[in-house]
């Protein structure tokens, strides 16, 4: 399967009809349509079920989709690389981040930094942990930020925040008055658990054993921002790092301090085998000027 079949099978599943994705491509309905077809014989496996005319990816098909991010994330940094090149603009940085520094750390850094170098150009995701390792050892990315950190072969680290995990829930709570909320105070009540495997998830869990309290939850969620809106909805409590709580908005949430304490360290990360570059080191210390400002 080649990159453009890749393209139309991707364009189909975002958009579940061939007119659509016909539109996005500019090509022909006719043409996305022989290609899907040609694409299954060639596989040898159905790659979408149609139902009422519109088209529903099997599981085979969602796994080439989520497959090809990797190469199409590439693709696009190469073609990124040769409009510089071409337009005499050679100013790119590509970044990834997990969500509590995404939408906390990152936005002000990422703000200063560019109204400074308005010819600069960036790629920002925002990631899952795993994703985070795999897009700097990929070199999809060459600057990584993400809260907890585990040894990895050829990845550089920096602590940039030293924070500390909290506990969240809305004003109702029976545990909403009290000024410092133990890991003994959340068993036996409805809780709101990081997933397991997860480096605040584990982080929490060995909490919880320290203080010799089940760690029980109601619900178990992968990201802090999901449990704190389920708490804010009344699910029970949570225990979450430092940034997400602040980053719900309009809803209402109760921050108090948790014990025991459990550190939540952001930390910058970087791939050992080729050195930073200058524009890199400039986003590090804008970012570092940043965490200054939260403390």
């Amino acid at each position: 399967m080649n990159l453009r079949q890749l393209e139309i099978l991707r364009a189909v599943v975002r958009h579940r009809t061939t007119v659509a994705a016909a539109e996005e491509l500019s090509l022909s309905q006719p043409a996305i349509s022989n290609a899907l077809k040609a694409m299954e014989t060639q596989a040898g496996f159905a790659l979408f079920e149609r139902v009422n005319n519109r088209l529903f990816p099997t599981a085979e098909a969602m796994a080439l989709y989520k497959e090809s991010e990797t190469i199409f994330a590439l693709h696009a940094k190469l073609e990124n690389r040769v409009r510089d090149l071409r337009e005499c603009r050679t100013g790119h940085l590509s970044i990834v981040a997990t969500p509590p520094l995404a939408y906390s750390i990152i936005p002000p850094a990422l703000s200063d930094f560019l109204r400074r170098r308005p010819q600069t150009r960036m790629f920002f995701d925002v990631r899952r942990y795993e994703g985070i390792i795999d897009g700097l050892l990929s070199r999809v990315a060459e600057l990584g930020f993400a809260l907890g950190f585990s040894h990895h072969p050829g990845i550089a680290h920096e602590v940039v925040h030293t924070g500390e995990m909290v506990c969240v829930m809305p004003p109702r709570d029976p545990l909403a008055d009290r000024a410092v909320i133990t890991a003994s105070d959340l068993a036996d009540r409805p809780f709101i658990g990081l997933e397991r495997g997860t480096q605040l998830g584990e982080a929490v869990r060995a909490s919880f054993a320290s203080a010799g309290a089940p760690f029980q939850p109601t619900v178990e969620v992968r990201y802090c921002n999901t449990a704190c809106v389920l708490a804010a909805a009344g699910v029970g409590a949570a225990v979450v790092d430092p940034f997400s709580p602040h980053q719900a908005g309009s809803q209402e949430l109760v921050i108090r301090p948790f014990l025991p304490v459990t550190p939540a360290l952001a930390y910058m990360l970087w791939s050992e085998a080729e050195p930073l570059s200058r524009l890199a080191r400039a986003f590090l210390d804008e970012v570092r000027r940043a965490s200054r400002q939260l403390e």
